[in-house]
């Protein structure tokens, strides 16, 4: 293999500061593997890096990429539970627009049975965030009504089948028709298109758990909607920040949260430690004992709009930017794993 290729950052801007050039090679320290890049998840996380307003953690490579799939190419010392040649797909905290990564065995992942690489590599950051974030942390179980906000996203798609296999039931608002009608094919009950309605008074005539509303808001919107979530909560319902599309700071009604017996929650998947109390490895624990066999039963799938080559990475970025995508954009690095 000659010299590693990555995706680096010619400055701040628009897709054209990325640029398919040498990198640094890689090497795997204690209790860390390196993985011969097949794929990489794109998320809007890496369009917030690449416009210089989501620094990388202290320490970690300025290349993008949240999420990647592939085979290890070598071990650490330490590391027990994975071999050179396990095909793999790891939650990363950068560095996956890449041909190699390091990453920590806690943090990795194998391929669910009857998956390809380049699905999988759309995985780890949407099962981590979806999971932790629902279960983990907001306790979601059957009965409660769970409401998405951006349906048609790579989270909201992989949200959907979760919170359907938990038993919960499922509102989703989306821009289009047609992307709700593939949410509803998912198994989403309420279907809200927010150009044509206001969600507060769809959501608040169903009924959650804790009365009119929604038990759990899963947000990416922020600041933009947080007075209109609160209004669309149910007694005792949590609302959880993932995204901040709409904006950092907005004014809260407290009376109106108290009044609601409620909880705003704002959680950050990327700055987690590698181990420890609420870590990655954690999580990804947690992941592979309760939805990887819900993946390889076919119970939850993949949505995949798009593969794109790595070398047209600036054509992925635009596609999670436009209207008609629907779930994951997916970047072919290397080798799929099969020849």
């Amino acid at each position: 293999m000659g010299p590693v290729r990555a995706i680096n950052l010619n400055g701040f801007g628009g897709p054209e500061v990325m640029e398919w050039s040498g990198a640094p090679d890689p090497a795997p320290g204690h209790g860390e593997v390196l993985i011969d890049v097949a794929a990489a998840g794109v998320n809007r996380a890496d369009l917030l890096q690449r416009r210089g307003f989501y620094a990388p953690p202290p320490g970690t490579t300025s290349v993008p990429g949240l999420e990647c799939s592939g085979v290890i190419a070598a071990v650490g010392e330490g590391v027990r539970e994975w071999s050179v040649g396990d095909r793999v797909c790891a939650l990363l905290s950068g560095g996956g627009y890449a041909e190699q990564v390091v990453v920590p065995a806690g943090q990795v992942l194998p391929v669910p049975d009857g998956l390809d690489l380049a699905a999988a590599a759309g995985l780890p950051e949407v099962a981590a965030t979806v999971w932790s974030n629902l279960v983990m942390t907001a306790g979601l179980h059957s009965g409660q009504l769970l409401l998405i906000h951006g349906g048609g996203s790579g989270i909201g798609t992989h949200a959907i089948q979760v919170a359907v296999q938990l038993g919960a039931r499922v509102a989703v608002t989306a821009g289009s028709a047609a992307k709700l009608a593939r949410c509803a094919e998912l198994g989403a009950n309420v279907l809200i298109n927010y150009r044509e309605h206001d969600f507060v008074d769809l959501v608040r005539a169903e009924q959650g758990l804790g009365g009119p509303g929604a038990d759990i808001i899963l947000d990416n919107m922020g600041a933009a909607y947080l007075g209109r979530n609160v209004a669309a909560l149910a007694l005792d319902g949590q609302i959880v920040v993932i995204g901040m599309q709409g904006g950092v700071s907005a004014e809260l009604n407290l009376g109106e949260l108290m009044g609601k017996r409620g909880t705003v929650r704002a959680i950050k998947l990327r700055d987690r430690p590698a181990t420890g109390r609420g870590s990655k490895a954690d999580i990804i624990a947690e992941v592979r004992a309760h939805v990887w066999p819900l993946l390889e039963a076919g119970a939850i799938v993949p949505v995949i709009h798009a593969e794109v080559p790595v070398t047209e990475a600036g054509r992925a970025h635009e596609l999670l930017d436009e209207h008609e995508t629907f779930g994951k954009v997916i970047l072919r690095i290397g080798n799929d794993g099969t020849s």
